[in-house]
């Protein structure tokens, strides 16, 4: 970030290299508020926006991940719309420099990954129905599946885009949903009806909920942990809070894996993640294996490598 932030020219608050990575990234014991998280997103998304910055970014986040924890199957989840500082680069542009990115690693390193985009709870439904359309347009060049992330927003209703889903579904890609996060349990069940994706992004709280957590289990749909995340950001009180959480999962048969959620940002590693898991006995290393196969399993890569 900081080499790419030099060769655009992008004036950074501080010229200590230090500093900046303070700046971008969450101290291993710091606590930060949901919304604070989400702010650190602004730098990032700020030098990124450009093509030359996408690829590169691309490129080093997949090569990174293979290096630092052999991660050979990863999809990597942006918004393309929050890298084109706001309609002055093309986005079209933006969007095959990230499958540029992915080109040169997938070439340089035996790993298979590929792209999902992110709308937006902050944007207007004609925003984000252009990134649907974006996605299924590049879905046989790299774009595997559509997610909703971003801050809560009062006018956002997650039921509004059933059919843009429904449209998404149809062209074949994945559907992957943030909710259960800084929202209860409630958002969980409103995806899921209104939705039906395959995978949740996070989706602790849909704990809370023993009738949600049957029909979790019934329809097979992946809950996307992210424990160092989850902490971090303070949407769970503490580690033994989200131990109950996973227990309740376990009890009623939800499949769920445990992910990194910006491994860079909070300064961990998938690796990192899974030892946590182990060592907070909140899984065993059995329980841990089958996980990962669970994840497998709700690979879109992997389901878009067989097709």
């Amino acid at each position: 970030m900081w080499g790419i932030a030099a060769k655009q020219g992008i004036r950074l608050p501080t010229k200590d290299y230090w500093e900046f990575v303070d700046l971008i990234t969450v101290g291993r014991k710091e606590r930060k508020s949901f919304e604070d998280f989400l702010a650190l997103y602004r730098w990032t998304e700020l030098i990124q926006s450009s093509p030359l910055a996408v690829e590169e970014s691309v490129y080093e986040v997949v090569g990174g991940a293979y290096r630092k924890a052999n991660i050979t199957t990863l999809e990597l989840r942006y918004n393309p719309m929050k890298r084109n500082r706001g309609g002055e680069q093309d986005l079209d542009h933006i969007i095959m420099a990230s499958i540029r990115g992915l080109d040169r690693a997938r070439l340089e390193y035996p790993v298979r990954a590929a792209l999902i985009f992110c709308l937006d709870r902050t944007f207007s439904y004609a925003l984000n129905e252009i990134i649907v359309d974006k996605a299924i347009a590049y879905r046989h060049r790299g774009v595997v599946g559509i997610d909703i992330a971003g801050p809560s927003h009062a006018d956002f209703q997650y039921r509004d885009y059933a059919a843009l889903f429904k449209k998404a579904r149809r062209a074949g890609l994945g559907l992957t949903v943030h909710a259960g996060e800084d929202e209860d349990w409630h958002s969980v069940d409103e995806v899921l009806q209104h939705l039906e994706p395959e995978r949740i992004g996070h989706g602790i709280h849909a704990a809370e909920n023993a009738a949600l957590c049957k029909r979790l289990a019934e329809r097979g749909v992946l809950l996307e942990i992210c424990p160092s995340s989850n902490l971090h950001t303070q949407v769970v009180k503490d580690a033994d809070e989200l131990g109950r959480y996973i227990a309740t999962f376990k009890k009623h048969k939800v499949h769920f894996s445990f992910n990194t959620d910006g491994p860079e940002m909070l300064q961990t590693t998938l690796r990192d993640e899974l030892r946590f898991a182990v060592k907070s006995e909140w899984v065993t290393k059995e329980e841990l294996a089958q996980c990962g196969e669970w994840a497998q399993q709700a690979s879109f890569v992997r389901r878009a490598a067989v097709a």
